[in-house]
């Protein structure tokens, strides 16, 4: 077992597990540490724990030092700075006539390279604007192509829901979304009505399909013949999440809605449908 904190460089971005060493570290403090980009600020997300060295990866990098205010002040001079690289940059992809779309910029907390985002459709040889943008900043350049769903992440917005992105308030990563999850849910498949402000099928999808996936190990298909305690009947709609299903009796030519747990009493389901 290994002794860790949780750290975050962006409000939903990945946690990273870090060795606190002897600091007397907190839930929402600030600390400098050293990652693969270099010296970073994070703040604590997760308090000292103990964690299975399978969920971390090793070596495991040590906490260097708690923030002060002057790492504060450097954080947000840093995003000052990454204004102003924005709009050079923005100038210089014109002036190259690149076809890619400049997402957002970050400089590292100790100012050692700057990382420039972007979206295109296809593969963009930006060797020469490397080339000026070294040339300006004098220091490391780091061209990143991200999807959109990243592009969305970083952006924000509000969705078809009314609230803030999930992915910019929350998600720490995406998890895969499939076209099955909407059918699964009874969902409209039109691509406007499940498709987030990316273009993507929503995060949300997700939220609910385990409960989905059990409730349909429970409950019997649509158009099934079962039988009920009056008589055959075809199941003709049902409720998922409630456990609800409509059937069309046989003979007597009506429909009636009963809930699994109903057709179980009365025996006339077998019991490990609830299993």
């Amino acid at each position: 077992m290994y002794e860790v904190v949780g750290v975050r460089f962006k409000k939903a971005g990945k946690i990273y597990y870090f060795d606190p060493g002897d600091l007397p570290i907190s839930n929402g403090d600030y600390v400098i540490v050293e990652t693969v980009r270099g010296i970073e600020f994070g703040k604590v997300v997760v308090a000292k724990k103990q964690v299975d060295e399978k969920d971390i990866v090793l070596p495991l990098k040590k906490v260097i030092r708690m923030a002060d205010q002057k790492d504060k002040l450097v954080v947000e001079e840093n995003k000052k700075a990454a204004e102003e690289a924005y709009d050079i940059c923005l100038k210089k992809v014109e002036e190259h006539g690149l076809e890619m779309k400049l997402v957002d910029v970050e400089y590292t907390f100790d100012r050692n390279k700057i990382i420039f985002y972007f979206t295109a459709d296809g593969r963009v040889d930006f060797r020469e604007l490397v080339k000026d943008l070294a040339a300006i900043f004098r220091t490391r350049i780091e061209l990143r192509q991200i999807g959109v769903r990243d592009e969305a992440k970083m952006l924000g917005g509000i969705g078809p829901c009314g609230r803030m992105l999930c992915c910019s308030t929350f998600l720490g990563d995406f998890d895969p979304v499939s076209i099955k999850m909407a059918k699964d849910q009874n969902l409209s498949l039109n691509p406007t009505k499940i498709s987030g402000l990316c273009g993507r099928l929503m995060c949300c999808l997700k939220y609910e399909n385990d409960e989905y996936e059990t409730a349909k190990e429970q409950l019997p298909d649509l158009g099934e013949v079962i039988e009920t305690p009056l008589g055959l009947g075809k199941v003709v709609g049902l409720n998922i999440l409630e456990r609800v299903l409509q059937v069309e009796l046989v003979d007597k030519d009506r429909v009636i809605e009963y809930t699994i747990d109903e057709l179980i009493k009365e025996k006339v389901l077998p019991t490990q449908a609830t299993e």
